[in-house]
């Protein structure tokens, strides 16, 4: 064995064994399993993205990790049942955009957004897109402002829903773009898709993954993206704040959270697990190939600030379309 190949070799062991001590505090804060509870019905994109954390994280704490869907209610069912669970880590609530929208959307809530939960670290962003229908005669984010505004009120935007992240995307684009488009509000993402390939809408904002098909084949074009900055996935497509619309943002994102009762040594076990995670090269592969993008080095604090902003923007949203809770 040459002393070039030793050194390396010794290196690996030398961080392998480092990252098993680094393993076991979270296994002696973890003695059973983790449930990660997810708002949502098996099968979208919250859930997919729970269970690509779950094997990383059992392997870290030495525990099953079991994900935990309740859907319903645009959350509060999920967040409940994170509440009434013991507050000792062994509980965490994987939380998305409707997590902070539902403080302006119900004029009460069974809990304090703010000072209930536990901010651990922001998981994923995956970006949306801006597209129209084919026939629409617009390239750029630009004509199509400028085609809105000579036809207010004839323009419709699809979405999954009352105040689902892509209705949400379109009122954050008619109060920027200063535009009267019209909201049409399907049963989930799949029903609002096929009414946009079909015509029967002419403008949406959809995940970039389930886009791009129907851009290659010609029925759809996409205009932007909807993150801050252009995404690695669509490097040639610009932003739609770069595009016509300054201030756009609205990434598709997930986080985690704990109750705020969790004690600090547990919190602090599960910010390392999941940031640990999150880091793996496997992980970010197998997120990649599912159109997101992790969110690396996410610190508690950072988290929760970010929460803050996201609630104080969707509220001035939400406020000003009228949007009411269903």
């Amino acid at each position: 064995m040459n002393r070039k190949y030793l050194s390396y070799a010794c290196a690996c062991l030398m961080l392998a064994s480092i990252d098993a001590r680094a393993a076991e505090p979270a296994k002696t804060q973890f003695q059973r399993p983790l449930h990660i509870i997810v708002p949502f019905a098996p099968g979208g994109g919250q859930d997919t993205t729970a269970r690509l954390l779950a094997p990383g994280i059992t392997e870290i704490i030495g525990q099953q990790v079991i994900v935990d869907n309740r859907p319903g209610a645009a959350g509060i069912i999920a967040a409940e049942t994170l509440l009434k669970a013991p507050a000792d880590g062994h509980t965490v609530y994987l939380a998305s955009t409707s997590f902070v929208v539902a403080p302006s959307l119900r004029k009460s809530l069974p809990f304090d957004t703010l000072k209930d939960f536990a901010p651990i670290t922001r998981v994923s962003n995956s970006p949306g897109t801006l597209v129209v229908h084919a026939s629409l005669p617009v390239r750029t984010v630009r004509d199509l402002v400028r085609l809105a505004k000579r036809k207010p009120g004839q323009i419709t935007f699809g979405s999954a829903g009352v105040a689902s992240n892509s209705h949400l995307s379109g009122e954050l684009f008619k109060v920027l773009a200063g535009v009267d488009i019209i909201h049409v509000p399907y049963k989930g993402s799949a029903l609002a898709s096929n009414a946009l390939v079909s015509g029967e809408i002419v403008m949406g904002f959809s995940n970039a993954l389930a886009t791009m098909p129907h851009v290659k084949a010609g029925r759809l074009k996409v205009l932007g993206v909807t993150t801050a900055k252009r995404s690695p996935l669509l490097p040639e497509v610009p932003t739609i704040a770069e595009a016509g619309v300054p201030g756009f943002e609205n990434m598709i994102w997930s986080g985690v959270v704990a109750s705020s009762a969790t004690p600090k040594a547990a919190l602090s076990a599960l910010h390392d697990a999941f940031s640990r995670v999150i880091q793996a090269l496997e992980f970010r592969e197998r997120l990649a190939r599912g159109g997101a993008e992790p969110f690396v080095g996410d610190t508690p604090a950072e988290y929760g600030a970010f929460i803050r902003a996201e609630i104080e923007k969707w509220g001035k949203v939400v406020r000003q379309a009228g949007i009411k809770a269903q």
